[in-house]
């Protein structure tokens, strides 16, 4: 290349940065994939509207190779991650749905393909049919994996039953579909070295069963270094490149080499790597080498051609291609017993084809299969596909129901139904501040029971990834949540009590923690004052709620209530007396005036049941729990409201829950009083 051949494509690239940015950002503020807007940037410039004279000014002829250069490595790129996203976790539990939901959006769209591609090869003078008939199946078959995955993480329909299902049908239909497709391309690109493709087979067998045993070993020497280095991310990508050549060389397309690499990637314990290596691939494939290929095909793109015979070919394609995915998704899930409305909304995420379409298609004009006349009629085609996912899955699935789904997914983790269940919101998984502890002694003898631990992760969070499906990143946050919240469990378990743990990504977590609440109903709910969405819970709580104004002692002498209120005065004396117990320390009331009479019968109560009782003056003790939450609260670790009607008052139902010790102590305080 030429000084001004450089600079030309320095200038080409920084316009296609700039239009890859702009129209992906107005296709996300309208709740589309970004990919959208970097398609219609290229037919934007290219002949559908203005002809060569825009895409000529930018992107010259004698620059295009080159950029199609760095298209293909963006390409590599993009397919690897497909196949790195891909895991069989999640079609565990699922397999017989899923391989009927897959079945069924691929063997009907194809057989449809096939039989109206008959018709159009008549109209675009195929020579050979046979290729281009499979090809044109093959296309209106696949489904887009990481457009489909982004929907539901997007909408948080990744936690519940109908997601995971999509989720695990698509993940069978893109592997189903992808090597379906490079049979197809393989009898469609087949040249004079077509004994090459004998080998395909034990290569792939080579691939999984020798390379990636080897590729495990990354992990590990990940998990030693503490990070992807230079050298793991240089074997990947070495490792990458020359499976592409092997493919190539086979006779089958690269982007199969990408993605059978990426398959083999592992898996157990590289959740981190997975997601290390997919933020550096982001800072060169999705800013500049993806954007590069999508500008391209978008240019490939030339709509102004199209006459009558054209739009009857294209509401053919579209039929064909909705129909045929709707129906034999739909049909596949009704077939295993998924109820009306889930079957819709699965049939409905099957059908985005966006990028994973695009890739096809530009692979079917390379060799030949596909004109630019079909070639621009099915990226049409792709973009409205995936176009109408969005809304379409607003109308079949809203989120009012992906709510109630939700909350009720939530519910049936918990334990025993009829548990006495005290419930924790976990203000940092990562700090034990007690609550979780606080929590447990808060249920005292009382069984069956069961600690629920509640966690929210803000979804919006500025490091998210842009390429793949979004999945891994916040499979790396949940694992990591999930550790720490397990560890914080443990002791609580270790104590003979069931300790659920109900942690999820949430876009608001101060609006969904309260619905979250509401499905638990705890009868206790303990939360720190500290905690972002203290206001919204605290409006919302029925039945009992404890609040931690600061860290609890290391070690009690005592436990001090103090009671200030009359609604709140008989849960906070139960809740103080509880702790009491529990720990073995003297509880100390402080009650005057009216709050000293109406306690007295329920201090010489507790007295009988072991407890060590003193009626005194407020003073600083190591623990103090204060029963008006509107009142004065200088120096109390905990503030206890109660809802009317929220739990007995009275002692002689609620003493024998405390755990007693073998000889009573008489208290002088209770004597004195």
């Amino acid at each position: 290349m030429t000084a001004h051949q450089v600079g030309l494509m320095l200038l080409g690239l920084a316009a296609i940065i700039v239009l890859a940015r702009v129209l992906g950002a107005l296709a996300k503020k309208v709740g589309q994939p970004p990919v959208i807007g970097e398609i219609l940037a290229g037919i934007l410039v290219g002949p559908t509207l203005f002809g060569t004279a825009v895409s000529g000014a930018l992107f010259p002829v004698d620059i295009r190779g080159p950029l199609a250069g760095l298209a293909n490595i963006g390409l590599v790129l993009f397919m690897f991650i497909v196949g790195y996203e891909l895991d069989h976790m999640l079609v565990r539990g699922k397999e017989k749905v899923a391989v009927s939901v897959s079945i069924g959006s691929i063997v009907l769209p194809f057989g449809l393909g096939v039989t109206l591609a008959l018709w159009l090869a008549g109209n675009h003078g195929v020579d050979r049919v046979l290729p281009f008939a499979l090809f044109m199946g093959a296309a209106m078959s696949v489904t887009a994996f990481p457009v489909l995955a982004r929907i539901l993480t997007d909408r948080g329909m990744h936690r519940i039953a109908v997601g995971g299902l999509a989720l695990a049908s698509a993940a069978v239909d893109d592997v189903v579909a992808w090597s379906l497709l490079a049979v197809v391309v393989t009898i469609g690109g087949a040249g004079a070295d077509q004994w090459h493709v004998f080998f395909a087979i034990p290569f792939v067998l080579l691939m999984f069963f020798v390379v990636r045993p080897l590729l495990r070993r990354l992990a590990d020497a990940h998990q030693k270094a503490g990070r992807l280095t230079p050298n793991i991310l240089a074997v990947i990508l070495i490792g990458l490149m020359l499976t592409c050549y092997a493919t190539e060389w086979l006779g089958v397309h690269f982007i199969f080499g990408a993605f059978i690499f990426g398959a083999i990637m592992p898996r157990a314990g590289g959740e981190a790597l997975r997601h290390e290596i997919l933020e550096r691939l982001e800072q060169v494939s999705v800013l500049l080498l993806l954007p590069v290929f999508f500008v391209l095909a978008g240019m490939r793109v030339d709509l102004s051609k199209v006459n009558l015979r054209g739009v009857v070919e294209l509401t053919l394609i579209l039929l064909v291609a909705i129909v045929g995915k709707f129906a034999g998704a739909y049909f596949g899930a009704r077939l295993q017993g998924v109820r009306t409305r889930q079957a819709g909304a699965v049939a409905t995420l099957m059908n985005t084809r966006g990028l994973t379409e695009i890739v096809i298609l530009t692979v079917g004009l390379q060799l030949g299969i596909l004109d630019s006349e079909l070639f621009s009629l099915m990226v049409v085609m792709a973009l409205v596909t995936t176009v109408m996912a969005g809304p379409l899955l607003s109308v079949i699935y809203p989120r009012k129901r992906v709510e109630r789904d939700v909350a009720e997914a939530e519910k049936a983790a918990l334990g025993v139904t009829d548990a006495y269940r005290v419930m924790v919101v976990v203000d940092s998984p990562g700090t034990d501040d007690g609550t979780v502890g606080l929590g447990a002694d808060l249920v005292g003898q009382r069984r069956p029971a069961e600690v629920v631990l509640s966690y929210l992760l803000p979804y919006q969070t500025p490091g998210r990834l842009e390429v793949g499906s979004g999945l891994s990143g916040e499979l790396l946050e949940m694992t990591r949540v999930m550790e720490e919240l397990d560890q914080l469990a443990a002791p609580v378990r270790a104590r003979g009590l069931e300790a659920p743990v109900l942690a999820r990504l949430a876009a608001d977590p101060a609006r969904e923690l309260p619905a979250q609440v509401a499905s638990t109903e705890p009868k206790v709910l303990v939360v720190g004052a500290g905690h972002p969405a203290y206001a919204e819970l605290r409006a919302a709580a029925a039945g009992r709620l404890v609040t931690l104004m600061q860290p609890l002692p290391a070690s009690w002498a005592a436990v001090a209530v103090r009671l200030d209120s009359g609604d709140h005065a008989d849960a906070t004396l139960q809740i103080a007396a509880q702790l009491a117990a529990v720990r073995g320390v003297e509880l100390v009331v402080d009650a005057a005036g009216r709050q000293a009479r109406r306690v007295n019968a329920t201090v010489e109560e507790l007295t009988k049941h072991g407890l060590r009782v003193r009626l005194g003056a407020d003073a600083p003790y190591p623990c103090l729990i204060v029963a008006n939450d509107g009142g004065r609260v200088d120096g109390a670790h905990l503030v206890v409201r109660a809802e009317p009607d929220s739990e007995p008052a009275e002692p002689a139902e609620w003493v024998p829950l405390l755990p007693r010790t073998p000889e009573p102590v008489e208290s002088p305080g209770a004597r004195s009083s």
